[in-house]
């Protein structure tokens, strides 16, 4: 199961975390254990010396179809609500003490998109896509995105994306800030990796400072997704999610 997350430190570009989605066969959608392995990525790199910055990345043509379907149905049909371990994965995100940047190739749903609303730097190719599905699975919107995204895009491409859920293309995902800069889908590994190792290079605690600086009180954040959690995991329970989920996986 871990090898649907690979996690390297690439010889080629020194001090970087590699956090690559590799489910290709199922849209790089992330179960239990690979937010379970994300999470623990992230928070080792905290008191790792020898990594200053990570990198997320998808596979060609896919970066994430978001949060397997399957767990959530479990989770809707078990009278669960939202699982621990993507609860974990969004802390150390949030928490992360070190740049992480992340690179977009293709498909980007739902946690596919919200993860780099706390990345500080996003690289997508041309061809990528941007969609938040959540009510139209009768959900909220998750991973402090609620919070985030109107303070970053303004409310009405916020509304469009989150509850709307609407798609933005490459461009209009640049224009709203979500992404830094749009290349070619074959420039997006390298972009990405080579952008971290820059990064990694800099004083590490000026560029400590400088970020924990421009990125501001993370405790809302925190308090936002527990907020979106507690909605969740009620919507989750839900007759209107249940109907949803099992229509989506008649399709």
């Amino acid at each position: 199961m871990t090898d649907h997350i690979i996690v390297e430190q690439p010889s080629a570009h020194p001090g970087v975390q590699s956090i690559r989605f590799n489910r290709p066969e199922k849209k790089n959608a992330i179960t239990r254990a690979m937010y379970r392995t994300m999470a623990d990525a992230l928070n080792a790199a905290n008191t790792s010396p020898d990594i200053r910055a990570t990198a997320f990345l998808g596979t060609e043509g896919c970066f994430s179809a978001g949060n397997d379907l399957n767990d959530f149905l479990a989770a809707a049909m078990g009278g669960r609500g939202l699982e621990q371990e993507i609860l974990d994965f969004l802390y150390a995100l949030v928490k992360a003490e070190k740049p992480v940047v992340s690179g977009v190739d293709g498909l980007a749903v739902g946690i596919g998109t919200t993860i780099h609303l706390h990345c500080d730097l996003t690289i997508a190719s041309s061809r990528s896509q941007f969609r938040t599905p959540f009510v139209d699975l009768a959900l909220v919107p998750e991973a402090g995105s609620s919070l985030v995204a109107p303070r970053l895009m303004g409310h009405q491409r916020a509304f469009a994306m989150l509850a709307a859920g609407e798609a933005f293309s490459a461009a209009e995902a640049r224009e709203a800030g979500l992404v830094w800069k749009v290349v070619e889908p074959g420039e997006v590994d390298s972009l990405t990796l080579g952008l971290a190792a820059k990064l990694a290079a800099k004083p590490p605690e000026a560029l400590r400072i400088a970020r924990d600086l421009i990125r501001g009180d993370r405790g809302e954040i925190i308090a936002r997704i527990d907020e979106e959690a507690r909605y969740f995991s009620a919507r989750l329970k839900s007759a209107e999610a249940r109907a949803a989920f099992e229509a989506f996986m008649r399709r």
